[in-house]
């Protein structure tokens, strides 16, 4: 059976990660016997650094808006085909926020500790990350909308996600973290009702309260923070530091697009940005995109185990020393792939962590 994902690439390393995540879906494809197509989108996405090199505000603002008007397309026309998942590499946050207000993206990541779990789910779609720039001189004004139908989906999408996190359980504490006292009340009213009506226990507090309470009494067994984007935007470092000693350029998140038009299209990216100052020297660092290939092509294109098969392959390579310089080796981008690409295909040939695979 053959599936297709998209891919959509931005300067800096972006082209060269994109170089690692089709060698790896291709690789995944010959392994588990089945087609997996790469529909790659025509346009190279701006990096801000790559915004800044001419420099105006008009043309930064006209490009950022091409942009994300072109990347929402492609979104679109991928779902409109059937296409579950797009990976992404980093582009321009204005550009991209702009395209998670318009299709009222979350994004989802899971923190994972020995004794507790950590689900963190994002709201991209609405906030001091969204809204329009209007400029007069020497001042710039942002203007930004909360909705209650979209706080609404938000935390419907939420509390579906735990539930597949954590089958049969419930979360042992649910928090919401929004500079809500900046609202008038609404957002306070807005979450009693949500919580009264859906009878669940859902607090509403403000940002430095979660972190206090983060450090002072950890993380229960099951914890879901639903949160504004300009919390988890600083904390997710933080988060994964504190809770999993884990750095965030090995990691990739997931982004869910809410908005009916391309219901069920998720968008996959590495945590870490564009890196413009590696770009074209082979050393950027391809843990989080070889995960990120991984998981897609388990989830949506019919490679069970895939995910397994990539996290032995890459302690494979760290027991080795095979490491690009950021984790303390001494190989170049493309030597750490070719490396974990061999051992896959050695796991597979072993009939090793392929389950389901022929």
């Amino acid at each position: 059976m053959g599936s297709a994902v998209g891919l959509a690439v931005g300067r800096g390393t972006g082209p060269e990660l994109a170089t690692v995540f089709t060698r790896t879906v291709e690789k995944f494809g010959l392994l588990y016997e089945t087609e997996i197509g790469v529909a790659r989108s025509p346009r190279i996405y701006h990096s801000y650094h790559s915004l800044m090199a001419d420099g105006g505000t008009a043309r930064i603002r006209r490009l950022t808006e091409e942009d994300a008007g072109h990347y929402e397309q492609f979104c679109r026309a991928q779902a409109a085909l059937g296409t579950t998942a797009v990976f992404r590499t980093a582009m321009n946050a204005q550009s991209l926020y702009l395209v998670r207000e318009r299709l009222q993206a979350v994004k989802v990541d899971v923190i994972t500790t020995p004794a507790a779990e950590l689900l963190v789910v994002r709201d991209e779609a609405q906030g001091f990350y969204t809204g329009e720039n209007s400029h007069r001189p020497g001042v710039v004004t942002r203007t930004m909308t909360f909705d209650r139908a979209i706080t609404e989906k938000v935390v419907a999408f939420a509390l579906e996600r735990a539930r597949r996190q954590w089958p049969g359980q419930r979360p042992d504490r649910i928090l919401m973290a929004y500079k809500f006292h900046l609202l008038d009340g609404a957002l306070d009213e807005w979450v009693r009702e949500i919580s009264a009506r859906r009878g669940v226990d859902l607090e509403l507090c403000q940002p430095d309260t979660v972190n206090r309470n983060l450090i002072e009494h950890g993380l229960p067994a099951r914890t879901l923070v639903i949160s504004g984007n300009e919390w988890a935007d600083i904390m997710h470092v933080v988060l994964l530091d504190r809770f999993a000693s884990e750095r965030q350029e090995n990691r990739y998140t997931e982004n869910v697009h809410l908005h009916p038009d391309v219901a069920g299209l998720s968008e996959y990216q590495t945590v870490h940005g564009s890196a413009d100052d590696l770009a074209g020297r082979d050393l950027v660092n391809p843990v989080a995109t070889l995960r990120a290939a991984a998981a897609i092509v388990e989830h949506h294109a019919h490679c069970p185990g895939a995910v397994r098969a990539m996290e032995l392959a890459l302690d494979d390579l760290r027991g080795r020393g095979i490491l690009t310089a950021d984790r303390g080796g001494r190989h170049s981008t493309t030597a750490v792939v070719d490396e974990l690409l061999d051992v896959l295909a050695a796991h597979h040939l072993d009939g090793e962590h392929f389950a389901g695979s022929r």
